[in-house]
């Protein structure tokens, strides 16, 4: 449907191995990973399978814990920032992802340009979620109070708000007083683009002007411990070599954590006052599989979410940035998918999480981010580690219920460069997808 047009003018975070956004820019166009072996899952021994992520700690943030003295196994009261951008009392009702949410707002409003009043209008929103629960401070409040029977009050009096569903929207609402809409979407590895998708919505239909958005999942080995123990976690790679989408030798995801806000803007209005306008939004859409499988990756229901995305006048992308996960199944129906409906050639294939991993609700968001770079640096991230495609076809492939591409995955090669290469670029499309069956994709073009 017709609308307004959506400018992103800001984007902010938290990024694993690096010190800002600048630093995250420079080291994927220099094609670096951004995995490391994670001291925290090594602990466990053999009892962890996986022992790699792309994980942040909290002294890369600027950030000192603070412990309870009352609670047992280091309970984090509260933080501190070293750096003084967030007073104390926000930083009371955060968990860690929430105060890089807070962190990651704060640097896309400024690089934004927008006022106090702007921020603190009735016109700007906050639409921003995370993929997992607050377990850091969840699993040490549950274990004192029924392993160790202390009383609820060892726990401090932010357990609630620290771990509800949209703490994230919360806290940054909170530290910047908007006036606007402040809500959470939670749709699994999806989120991250969701949020920001749903945002995008608001604005075209003239329900906000400004929105701040993303998605987050904040450190967390209680949520590493949950994807190793469904064995779906790479292993058997040096961490550089350990994320490796499409290659015939990828046996899992990198379970990885970061923060992806970005600054939407209705697109006049920010042309008006000469906003540096980063990217323009096309369109977004999002649908479900329909057939009922949790996990498994829908051939149909991503041939669908192409032809919603598609519906207004169609621009092919330059780049297709994938959601690209390492899982056997998930890679090549992806790609297939993609060459089903844009062809075999005049474009290039991303998948970032070839390089930082898997962020689970961030994903999408930090991603989003990615396509920005992309379009600024006009050269086309790379796809790490995938070294050798399938010369085979895939097992579903011989099915007689297979309508796609009947080639194997070798015989698109050329459409994923394994080292980043410039390019023009003037159209992206951004894929990600999540467990039940939920897909989302977002196209963004340079502002001519």
């Amino acid at each position: 449907m017709p609308g307004r047009k959506v400018a992103v003018v800001g984007m902010g975070g938290a990024f694993p191995d690096c010190s800002d956004l600048t630093d995250f820019s420079t080291k994927l166009f220099s094609n670096k990973s951004l995995i490391r072996e994670w001291d925290k899952a090594i602990a466990y021994g053999k009892n962890i399978r996986s022992s790699v992520s792309g994980f942040i700690t909290e002294e890369e943030m600027g950030l000192d814990v603070i412990y309870s003295s009352l609670a047992d196994n280091n309970y984090p009261e509260t933080y501190i920032d070293k750096l003084n951008r967030i007073p104390d009392g926000n930083l009371a009702t955060a968990d860690i992802g929430c105060i890089w949410a807070m962190l990651g707002s704060l640097d896309a409003i400024k690089m934004a340009g927008w006022t106090n009043k702007e921020v603190q209008s009735e016109q700007t929103g906050v639409i921003m979620g995370s993929g997992g629960a607050g377990n850091a401070i969840l699993r040490v409040a549950w274990h004192n109070f029924y392993e160790l029977g202390k009383k609820t009050r060892l726990a401090g009096s932010h357990t609630v708000d620290r771990t509800m569903v949209y703490r994230e929207a919360a806290n940054v609402s909170c530290l910047i007083k908007n006036k606007g809409i402040c809500e959470a979407i939670g749709s699994a590895c999806a989120t991250g683009l969701g949020n920001i998708g749903y945002a995008y919505r608001l604005i075209k239909f003239g329900l906000q002007d400004r929105i701040i958005a993303g998605g987050v999942e904040g450190t967390s080995l209680e949520t590493f411990i949950g994807f190793d123990g469904m064995q779906v976690l790479s292993r058997g790679f040096s961490p550089q070599e350990s994320s490796r989408p499409f290659d015939l030798n990828r046996n899992g995801f990198v379970c990885s954590f970061g923060c992806g806000i970005v600054a939407l803007e209705e697109y006049e209005q920010a042309k008006a006052r000469g906003a540096n306008i980063i990217g323009v939004i096309d369109e977004y859409f999002n649908n479900s599989d329909g057939d009922g499988d949790m996990f498994y990756p829908s051939f149909s229901g991503q041939k669908r979410l192409w032809k919603g995305l598609l519906s207004s006048p169609a621009l092919k992308p330059d780049v297709v940035k994938v959601h690209g996960t390492s899982t056997p199944a998930g890679d090549s129906i992806e790609l297939l998918s993609v060459v089903d409906v844009l062809g075999e050639d005049g474009y290039h294939i991303c998948a970032p999480k070839s390089q930082f991993g898997h962020m689970l609700g961030a994903a999408g968001s930090v991603e989003f981010i990615t396509a920005l770079l992309m379009l600024k640096e006009q050269k086309v991230l790379p796809c790490l580690n995938s070294v050798t495609l399938n010369p085979e076809l895939e097992p579903f492939q011989k099915s007689e219920k297979w309508e796609g591409p009947i080639k194997p995955l070798e015989a698109y090669r050329q459409l994923i460069p394994q080292q980043s290469i410039a390019k023009e670029i003037n159209h992206i499309t951004c894929l990600n997808y999540g467990f039940g069956g939920t897909n989302s994709a977002i196209s963004i073009s340079r502002d001519n």
